[in-house]
């Protein structure tokens, strides 16, 4: 087997891609080992001193270290796990919780909110996970749209400038209702 890593834009956080599905569909976040209880490949990285975070998408890896830790001392031992897994044979999340979609949202605003869904899943997502995290709707009141970040997007420093700049010009560009996009953590 072998897994390709790729960096993302947030220094913190690599993409690994081992050439196979990871999940059918959708996305997990494990920001936290007492978050992994679920997923036996997030469990196995997290086993891995100096991870912090996991996420896993349709077809890659996405980890993040702590700061003080070098990813020349983990990145063995990442790739190391995730091969295990992988030649196990078990899933990479037990039972069905890896929805990662968006929040759901009725009322008034409904035909709005579909409208922020369709550009977020068809416009921002897929460049998303090209760096390894994703962004899901978590809310909109009175002209703000709530996003929540994860993956790679999550403490990425570059995060508030795609955020503001990429997402909250394209939101505001198709629909006039939209004023401001704020980061949510759930």
């Amino acid at each position: 087997m072998f897994i390709q890593t790729e960096s993302t834009p947030n220094p913190a956080t690599l993409k690994f891609l081992p050439g196979q599905q990871v999940l059918e569909m959708g996305t997990a976040d494990f920001p936290s080992a007492d978050s992994a209880g679920t997923s036996p490949l997030a469990g196995r990285i997290f086993g891995v001193d100096g991870v912090t975070g996991v996420f896993l998408g349709t077809d890659f890896v996405t980890v993040t270290k702590t700061d003080a830790t070098e990813w020349d001392h983990v990145k063995p031992a990442i790739l190391g796990a995730i091969m295990e897994h992988f030649q196990s044979g078990a899933a990479a999340v037990e039972g069905t919780d890896s929805a990662g979609g968006h929040a759901e949202h009725s009322g008034e605003d409904a035909e709005i909110v579909g409208q922020i869904k369709e550009l977020l899943d068809t416009r921002v997502r897929p460049a998303v996970a090209q760096d390894g995290g994703d962004i899901t709707f978590h809310g909109f009141e009175r002209g703000i749209v709530y996003l929540h970040m994860q993956g790679a997007c999550a403490g990425c420093p570059s995060s508030t400038v795609t955020l503001k700049m990429g997402i909250e010009n394209l939101l505001r560009h198709y629909i006039p209702e939209v004023v401001e996009v704020r980061a949510v953590d759930v």
